[in-house]
């Protein structure tokens, strides 16, 4: 397997991981909204919730920009 192959199949599982990653903080924070919440603890976990899944988010997309680079690379050279 060439360097290239290597370092997509790596930059894939990353990428993966962290579409599953979002995925669970999406699901946290849908749990969190699914009632009101009854308190400043309830507020502050639902808003944490939003914020977690923000970053991972933006983990994603940094993780699909990797990829989309590498993929650049193998098939049109720059």
């Amino acid at each position: 397997m060439s360097d290239i192959a290597i370092e997509l199949d790596q930059l894939q599982v990353a990428y993966k991981a962290a579409v599953e990653a979002w995925i669970a903080a999406i699901r946290e924070e849908e749990t969190l909204v699914s009632s009101a919440p009854q308190s400043i603890e309830d507020l502050d976990a639902w808003e944490d919730a939003h914020f977690k899944e923000d970053d991972a988010r933006n983990k994603v997309i940094d993780a699909k920009h990797q990829l989309e680079d590498a993929l650049r690379e193998k098939f049109f050279k720059f």
